[in-house]
């Protein structure tokens, strides 16, 4: 039997709507884990259809933490209506507090140059002499995927996912399916106070 403390739950850890938690617990027999995979599959469709669909309003949020250290993001959605809502802001917010914990180097899998690429299989091919050139193969796609895992924001673990489960890319699809218009980061920019600047002598007396 379907409890109304079920749907509330999985309504708390999804934020679908009343009307799917209670489908997909029905059709998952009321299996917790089960139900939360069949609307993460149901997002991942609603995105889809959705990625066509021009982005142009939105966001450009920011992230201060204890004055030396910032993020600025621009999330963009289909309106304005969405941009102003307050799980769209939580989105932005949630985001850039990510991106200044997390540091991410590229945005997604797809930017990251060619030349890094090829770089850190060379570095992966040196760890891994004498073996089957298939071997090897295997290894590099496994070592690239966590290259990818570590630098890209959009493959990265939501650092507020109590599960250690949930991307980022994964956390905008949930609010695509939730508000119904598609969600892009476009862009960001992290600054850390004195990054990149050697540190000067005490001065002299």
């Amino acid at each position: 039997m379907i409890t109304a403390e079920m749907v509330k739950e999985l309504r708390e850890k999804t934020g679908a709507g009343l009307m799917d938690c209670k489908r997909v617990l029905g059709d998952s027999n009321g299996d917790m884990e089960k139900a939360i995979d069949m609307l993460r599959q149901k997002g991942l469709a609603t995105a889809a259809k959705k990625a066509a669909r021009t982005a142009s309003e939105g966001l450009i949020g920011s992230y201060i933490h204890m004055d030396k250290l910032g993020v600025m993001i621009e999330i963009n959605c289909e309106t304005d209506f969405v941009a102003r809502t307050d799980d769209f802001r939580g989105l932005v917010k949630d985001i850039a507090m990510h991106i200044a914990a997390a540091n991410p180097a590229y945005l997604s899998r797809e930017v990251v140059p060619q030349d890094v690429i090829e770089r850190e299989k060379d570095i992966y091919r040196a760890q891994v002499v004498n073996k089957p050139a298939q071997v090897v193969e295997k290894i590099l796609e496994g070592k690239l995927e966590k290259f990818y895992s570590d630098t890209c924001l959009l493959e990265q673990i939501f650092i507020k996912d109590p599960e250690g489960k949930l991307k980022i890319k994964d956390l905008i699809t949930e609010r695509i399916a939730k508000l119904g218009e598609n969600i892009v980061v476009r862009r960001f920019a992290r600054f850390q106070l004195g990054e990149g600047l050697a540190k000067s002598d005490s001065c002299a007396s």
